[in-house]
């Protein structure tokens, strides 16, 4: 779904896209930042205040691609640029995959 050259794996640009879609279809008042109601569930309320180094209770698209690409550094533990199906069924790719469903 995610994996707009099709060859099986999902890039850092790939999955900053899907994430930067779905802000903008979680962002209903369109102000540019998302709350923990917009949010639903995907960032529980510790990661929520660990992503928002303003703390101002909301992340702005830039807040939520760098807890996405945290997500996405985790699930890739041989370091190779690309997230193939077993590291997306692993725990820290689930929690990325959240991220973008």
């Amino acid at each position: 779904m995610f994996d707009t050259d099709n060859d099986g794996t999902l890039d850092l640009a790939e999955v900053k896209k899907a994430a930067a879609a779905l802000f903008a279809k979680l962002d209903p008042d369109h102000d540019g930042t998302l709350d923990a109601r917009e949010l639903r569930g995907r960032l529980t309320a510790k990661e929520l205040a660990a992503a928002d180094p303003d703390r101002d209770g909301t992340l702005t698209l830039d807040e939520y691609l760098s807890v996405v690409e945290q997500r996405f550094n985790a699930a890739n533990p041989d370091k190779d640029g690309t997230l193939d199906a077993k590291e997306l069924n692993s725990r820290a790719g689930r929690a990325l995959l959240r991220l973008l469903r």
